[in-house]
C-alpha cells in the first residue's frame, strides 16, 4: 500500500498542480488551520472540512430545514483518513458524533430502535480514529451490532418502522467487525457470501426475486470478503467491476449509464486495494477528471463534482466525501486516521504571472 500511495502521489503533479493557473485563493474559513498539497486526496479531504458547518458536522435540508447529517459526517470522518489531512477536522467531528442526542438519532435509542447500517458505519470510523468503540457516547458500539445479526447471519435493523438493513451495511459490519478481537461472525461472512448474483456481482437489496449486481454495492462487499478470507467471491466481485467500468473509467449508479464520483470513488479503492491496478488507475483518472483544479473558482478547488455536468454545491460533499476513498486506495480493512496531519490543506496552484 505505501508503494501505491507513491505512484497516486506521482501521478498527482500532472494532473492538479500542472493546471491553468490562476492567484492562489486564501482559505474559506479562517478559523480553519491550512497549507498547500498537490495530492488529489488531500486537496479533497481540506476543501471538505472547511465545509463542516460549525467545523465539526454536515447538515442536510428538507423542506427549507436544516437537519444534522449524521452519516455524511461519518463519511467525512473516512475521507479524513484516507486522506492523512484535516485531522483537527476528524476529531471535531468525531466529538460531535458522540454526543447522545446525535448518535441517538443516527443509531436509535438501543432498545425500540437500532439500526445495523449505521451502527457498522460509525462502529468502523470509530476503530479508524483510534477510539474506544466499547464506549463511544455511551454506546458499547460492537455489542450493539452484534446483538442486530439473525440468525441466519445478516444484521438486520430493529425497528417499528421496518428493516431497511442492506448489503451496504452488512458488508461494512462484516469489515468493521472483523478489527475487533471477536472478528466478524462466519455466518455474518456466509450470509453475505451467498447473496452473490450469478454474474458475479452483488445486490444492494436481499431476497430479491432477481438477483441485480449494482456496483457501490460489489465494491463495499468485495472488501469485506476478502478481508474475511473469501477470496474466491471477492474476486469475482472484482471480475464483475472490471467488466462494467465505463469507457472512460468511471462507474454509474444502478439504473444510470454516466459515470459519477460516489459510485467510482468505492469502485476505485476495491479495485485498487483488490490488486486490479489497471482498472483501479482508470478509475482514479477519472476521478481526478471530476475534481476541481486550479482553473476552478478558488472556493471549490479540491472538490469532486458529482458528474460531468460540473460541480454543484448540493451534492458537492456527499461526492468528495466518497471520491476520496477512490483517490487514496486505502481498503477501509486497514484504513486509519495514524499520522495524519491536522491541518485541512488547500490545492497548491501555480502563481498568477506577474506584469
Amino acid at each position: 500500500m505505501p508503494t501505491l500511495r507513491r505512484t497516486l502521489g506521482l501521478l498527482a503533479i500532472p494532473a492538479l498542480a500542472l493546471a491553468t493557473a490562476l492567484p492562489v485563493a486564501t482559505a474559506a474559513h479562517a478559523e480553519t488551520t491550512s497549507s498547500r498539497t498537490v495530492r488529489p486526496d488531500a486537496a479533497a479531504g481540506g476543501w471538505l472540512a472547511r465545509q463542516l458547518v460549525d467545523g465539526d458536522h454536515f447538515e442536510s435540508v428538507f423542506n427549507g430545514t436544516a437537519y444534522p447529517d449524521q452519516g455524511l459526517t461519518v463519511d467525512a470522518v473516512l475521507a479524513f483518513a484516507a486522506s492523512h489531512s484535516s485531522d483537527e477536522a476528524a476529531a471535531k467531528a468525531t466529538a460531535w458524533l458522540a454526543k447522545p442526542e446525535i448518535i441517538s438519532g443516527y443509531l436509535g435509542d438501543g432498545a425500540t430502535e437500532a439500526y445495523a447500517g449505521a451502527t457498522a458505519k460509525l462502529l468502523l470510523a470509530v476503530e479508524v480514529r483510534g477510539g474506544n468503540p466499547a464506549s463511544f457516547g455511551g454506546v458499547d458500539l460492537p455489542a450493539r451490532l452484534r446483538s442486530l445479526q439473525t440468525a441466519e447471519g445478516r444484521f438486520s435493523d430493529r425497528s417499528q418502522w421496518g428493516d431497511y438493513s442492506n448489503a451496504f451495511g452488512q458488508s461494512l459490519a462484516l469489515i468493521a467487525l472483523h478489527r475487533t478481537p471477536g472478528d466478524a461472525p462466519a455466518a455474518a461472512v456466509d450470509f453475505l457470501a451467498n447473496s452473490q448474483c450469478a454474474d458475479g456481482g452483488y445486490p444492494v437489496a436481499f431476497g430479491q426475486p432477481t438477483c441485480t449486481s449494482d456496483a457501490d454495492a460489489t465494491a463495499l462487499a468485495v472488501q469485506a470478503l476478502a478481508v474475511n478470507g473469501r477470496n474466491a467471491e471477492a474476486n469475482a466481485g472484482l471480475g464483475w467491476l472490471t467488466t462494467h467500468q465505463n469507457a472512460d473509467g468511471g462507474f454509474a449508479a444502478a439504473g444510470a449509464t454516466a459515470s459519477n464520483a460516489n459510485t467510482t470513488g468505492l469502485a476505485t479503492q476495491a479495485l485498487l486495494s483488490g490488486g486490479r491496478l489497471g482498472a483501479g488507475l482508470k478509475g482514479w483518472s477519472r476521478l481526478v477528471k471530476f475534481q476541481q483544479g486550479c482553473s476552478a473558482d478558488p472556493a471549490v478547488r479540491g472538490a469532486v463534482a458529482y458528474d460531468a455536468s460540473g460541480f454543484n454545491a448540493g451534492n458537492g460533499a456527499r461526492a468528495t466525501a466518497q471520491a476520496v476513498l477512490g483517490l487514496a486506495g486505502t481498503p477501509l480493512a486497514t484504513l486509519s486516521a495514524a499520522g495524519s496531519r491536522p491541518s485541512a490543506p488547500t490545492l497548491a496552484c501555480p502563481a498568477p504571472a506577474t506584469r
